[in-house]
């Protein structure tokens, strides 16, 4: 089992900074000339990106788990069975 759960929107987010980062730095030594209006998008719709991935990824996990709860209900309820139906 793995030790944490998967967020592909920190993931996306990341490699967007990531990214922006190394823009910034080529900009700074001199070898790539950008203006700060090619970031500003860039950077707007990397989180744009992120908060979509994390929206899916929470909408999947949401569905995963209905149906997984679903399956596990399949038994009759504990009001129906035991110690609590002789009362």
């Amino acid at each position: 089992m793995p030790r944490h759960e998967f967020r592909p929107g920190r993931a996306v987010a990341g490699v967007v900074m990531l990214a922006l980062a190394g823009g910034y730095a080529a900009d700074a030594a001199g070898a790539w000339n950008a203006s700060w209006a090619f970031f500003a998008p860039v950077f707007f719709g990397g989180l744009c990106l992120a908060a979509t991935a994390t929206w899916g990824s929470y909408r999947l996990r949401r569905r995963r788990d209905a149906r997984k709860a679903s399956a596990e209900n399949s038994a009759a309820p504990a009001s129906s069975s035991g110690s609590q139906a002789m009362r």
